[in-house]
C-alpha cells in the first residue's frame, strides 16, 4: 500500500473518532480516569503516577503469565484452507518506521530472575519451557545479542523492550515496542484484565533492556488505551478471554524535557489488514521478546517462523516460538532487519520493520511450541493508535 493511502487512512480514522457516528463517552465507575470513546476504552493516567518508578520495585517484577489454551495443535495445512472473514481483517496498510538518533542515556536498573530457576517451571506457572514443537510449525528462537548489547541497542531493535506494570501490589512484567515517537503497542492483557473494566496501574517502559543496563533510559505512561469490548468482555474469542479479536493495546508515553523515547530509539512500523502475508495467508513471522525462561528474562529474545492464520480462532496469527511468560506483548513483525542496496526489484508488501501483531497467547502443553496473536485491523490498532493522537501540543510530537 502506498504510504499516501497510509496516511489517509489514519487521517480519515481520526476523523471517524471525532466526527463520525456514535463516540458517546460515559464514565465507569469501576475506576477513575477511564473513559469509553468511539469504541475504545482510555485510562488517563493519575498525575502520581506520572512519575519514574522506584527502580528497586521493578526488580521484583514476575512475567505476566502467558494466557495458555489447552487445545489440539492448530493445523496449518487445514487452516490454509479456510480464508479469513474480511469483514474483520480489512484492507491491507502500514504507517512506516524511523530509526532514531541512537542516542544513548543509560540507567542501572535491577536484575531479574533472583528466585531459583525451578520456580519458572512448576506447571501452570505460565512460563513453562517448550522444547519440542509437536505443533509441527518449524522456528528458531535465540538471543538478539551476540556479545553484550551490541546488538540490541541498534535500530530496529532496539524500538523493543520490556514493559513494567502493578496489578494490586505485585509487578508484572510484559514486552511492548514502540511504533509512534512516544507511543508503545503490546497485548491489551498487559495492560487491562479482560471483561473486568479495570485497567493496571504505574506502567513503565525500558527500550532495549540488557541485563541491569537501561541504555535509552526508563519512561512512564500518560496514558492508555484497549478497544472497549475486551474491557468490557464482549470481544470475540474462540477461547474466551485468551484468543481474541482485539488483544491489543497501545501506550502513549509522557515526554521527559519535551523529548520522547522515539527521537532515539526511533520507532517500528505497522501494519493491519493482513499487510505482508500471501494470498494463502502465510507470512514470515519475527517475534521480538523478554521469555523469563531465557536468561532470567534479562536479555531481548528472537524467534523466526513461519506464521499463518487461523480463521477458526478469531483470525489470529499462529506461529512456532519457544518463547513463555514475559513474552506477552512483543511485537510481530515482518520484513525485520535493514535492507542492502540492491539490483533486484523488491518484493509485494516490503516495507521493513513493520509490526503485525503483539504476542497475545500460547499452549498450555510445553511440547507444542505454538503461539498466536490477535490481528492488527483498522478496527483495533488504527482505532487506537488514532485516539492516543488526538491531541496538540507535546502530546501531539509523541506521534510524529
Amino acid at each position: 500500500m502506498n504510504p499516501k493511502h497510509s496516511k489517509i487512512a489514519l487521517i480519515a480514522g481520526a476523523i471517524m473518532t471525532i466526527l463520525g457516528g456514535p463516540v458517546a463517552t460515559e464514565a465507569l465507575a469501576q475506576q477513575p480516569n477511564v473513559t469509553l470513546k468511539g469504541g475504545n476504552a482510555i485510562y488517563s493516567v493519575p498525575a502520581a503516577e506520572r512519575r519514574e518508578t522506584n527502580l528497586n520495585s521493578i526488580g521484583d517484577a514476575q512475567p505476566m503469565p502467558l494466557p495458555t489454551v489447552d487445545l489440539p495443535p492448530i493445523d496449518p495445512l487445514e487452516e490454509a484452507l479456510r480464508q479469513p472473514n474480511s469483514d474483520q481483517t480489512g484492507e491491507p496498510g502500514y504507517s512506516p518506521g524511523s530509526a532514531g538518533t541512537g542516542e544513548e542515556s543509560p540507567v542501572q536498573i535491577p536484575l531479574e530472575g533472583d528466585a531459583d530457576a525451578s520456580e519458572l517451571f512448576q506447571e501452570g506457572s505460565g512460563v513453562e519451557p517448550q522444547e519440542y514443537g509437536t505443533g509441527g510449525v518449524p522456528f528458531t528462537t535465540s538471543r538478539v545479542d551476540t556479545v553484550a548489547n551490541n546488538v540490541s541497542k541498534t535500530y530496529p531493535f532496539r524500538a523493543a523492550g520490556k514493559l513494567y506494570f502493578q496489578n494490586g501490589a505485585t509487578w508484572y512484567v510484559c514486552s511492548a515496542s514502540l511504533i509512534k515517537r512516544g507511543v508503545i503497542v503490546t497485548a491489551a492483557h498487559c495492560v487491562a484484565e479482560f471483561g473486568k473494566k479495570r485497567f493496571y496501574r504505574n506502567f513503565q517502559f525500558v527500550p532495549a533492556k540488557y541485563n541491569a543496563l537501561a541504555p535509552f533510559g526508563t519512561w512512564y505512561a500518560e496514558s492508555a488505551y484497549v478497544k472497549t469490548s475486551y474491557f468490557d468482555g464482549t470481544d470475540p474469542c474462540a477461547v474466551r478471554g485468551i484468543v481474541c479479536a482485539n488483544d491489543v493495546a497501545v501506550i502513549r508515553i509522557a515526554p521527559k524535557s519535551g523529548t520522547f523515547p522515539g527521537t532515539a530509539t526511533g520507532w517500528l512500523g505497522y501494519a493491519w489488514g493482513g499487510y505482508g502475508f500471501t494470498p494463502n495467508n502465510l507470512a514470515l513471522i519475527n517475534q521480538l521478546g523478554y521469555p523469563s525462561t531465557h536468561d532470567s528474562g534479562n536479555i531481548m529474545q528472537r524467534t523466526d517462523s513461519q506464521g499463518f492464520v487461523s480463521a477458526s480462532n478469531s483470525n489470529n496469527t499462529v506461529w512456532g516460538s519457544r518463547q513463555t511468560g514475559g513474552s506477552s506483548g512483543g511485537p510481530e513483525l515482518v520484513n525485520l532487519g535493514i535492507r542492502g542496496a540492491l539490483t533486484t526489484p523488491l518484493g509485494s508488501e516490503a516495507a521493513i520493520n513493520t509490526v503485525v501483531g503483539a504476542t497475545s497467547w500460547g499452549y498450555t502443553n510445553p511440547a507444542v511450541k505454538l503461539q498466536g496473536a490477535s490481528p492488527f485491523t483498522t478496527n483495533n490498532i488504527v482505532s487506537l493508535v488514532n485516539s492516543a493522537c488526538i491531541f496538540s501540543g507535546l502530546t501531539r510530537a509523541a506521534c510524529k
